[in-house]
């Protein structure tokens, strides 16, 4: 059973930083990628920021140049960096990651229990 444990999330005034963790345990013997997603009140999820495996990231064009996704592969952590951040990426963040289901070429999706990211005006 793999798990995703969060940390970091808060309130911070408009134009501050925070930075969001998310440490993978378990039986963990790879990782497709890892990613970010945030849901605001009466909003569907969306996906913030994401890596894969191999380096590459990918972000919602709302968070270009403000927010950065790093992994640390050795200890199944990933983060995301927020600068310059706004009233509108006010929202629960969850952390997901996506893993391969042994013997087979299928994959599976494991979410955290979510943050809270408040920003005010």
């Amino acid at each position: 059973q793999v798990q995703l444990v969060e940390s970091g999330g808060g309130l911070v005034q408009a134009g501050g930083s925070l930075r969001l963790s998310c440490a993978a345990s378990g039986k963990i013997f790879s990782i497709n990628h890892m990613g970010w997603y945030r849901q605001a009140p009466g909003k569907q999820r969306e996906l913030v920021a994401q890596i894969i495996s191999g380096g590459s990231t990918n972000y919602l064009d709302s968070v270009k140049d403000r927010f950065t996704i790093s992994r640390d592969g050795a200890k199944n952590t990933v983060f995301l960096q927020m600068n310059n951040l706004k009233p509108e990426d006010t929202a629960v963040y969850y952390c997901n990651a996506n893993l391969p289901l042994l013997g087979s070429t299928l994959a599976y999706n494991v979410w955290g229990q979510g943050t809270q990211v408040t920003v005010s005006s």
